[in-house]
């Protein structure tokens, strides 16, 4: 059936992704999700055990890929993108990441040294990323039609719970990146990208998507002071971006 419809839906799909494009408008139907929860851990009857995969619109998906791969071309070819992130790209792995993790552990062992290690974890950060914050990190790189494409599919969002195909109502989405779209992962990284910055480069700092790992060779009071000026800028980066840390974690 897929194949039978490839090519009479060619011609009528160029040319509404060209308009949407051109003009920064979508039709609002690729605005509404429907929201699934996935069981994730803990009691079945909490709210909070299940993670909200949104189901939307098919021909917003190949609008939203068309946009992404040659943004996220540009980004790999210009190096814009933290060569720390091991999350959402290709040949990155929690295995690449934990396999650098080891070797510099394994260095400071064999010089006899001591390494403190800060693990970070956001509570719910692909919830809580502000749409105008994440929009001002995407002005600083690229053109206002890219922009403008993507902030006609980060506004005016809408979305929808269904169970056992039994629907809620809609309600507004003002915040957070839909899990289950294509821009989501990449909007994330890049909303995330800076946080690496804040400390010195001697301290090595490890993310995969939201998890966040530092250490640091501790050799004097020096090293000490320098990893805590590093701990405190990162949480008044968290602060001002609006993401809140996973104190439990």
């Amino acid at each position: 059936m897929g194949f039978l419809l490839c090519n009479p839906l060619i011609m009528p799909l160029c040319v509404l992704f060209s308009f949407a494009f051109n003009s920064g408008q979508i039709p609002d139907d690729w605005r509404a999700a429907m929201l699934r929860p996935i069981f994730k851990k803990g009691s079945s009857t909490a709210c909070t055990s299940y993670r909200p995969i949104s189901l939307t619109s098919c021909f917003c998906k190949f609008f939203e890929r068309i946009l992404k791969e040659p943004v996220l071309e540009y980004l790999l070819n210009n190096n814009l993108i933290s060569r720390h992130q091991h999350g959402f790209l290709s040949k990155s792995s929690t295995c690449a990441q934990l396999l650098e993790s080891v070797n510099d552990r394994s260095l400071a062992i064999s010089n006899r040294r001591l390494s403190d290690v800060i693990y970070y974890d956001f509570s719910k950060a692909f919830d809580f990323v502000n749409h105008p914050n994440n929009l001002q990190v995407v002005r600083m790189w690229f053109n206002w039609q890219t922009v403008g494409n993507f902030g006609c599919i980060l506004s005016n969002k809408l979305q929808r719970v269904v169970i056992d195909n039994v629907c809620s109502p809609y309600a507004p989405v003002t915040s957070g990146m839909t899990q289950g779209s294509v821009l989501g992962p990449l909007l994330f990284l890049l909303f995330i990208n800076d946080v690496t910055d804040l400390f010195d480069v001697t301290v090595n700092v490890k993310l995969y998507a939201d998890d966040i790992k530092i250490y640091f060779e501790i050799v004097n009071n020096a090293n000490v002071d320098c990893l805590q000026k590093g701990i405190n800028d990162f949480s008044t980066w968290a602060e001002n971006w609006q993401l809140k840390l996973s104190v439990d974690k």
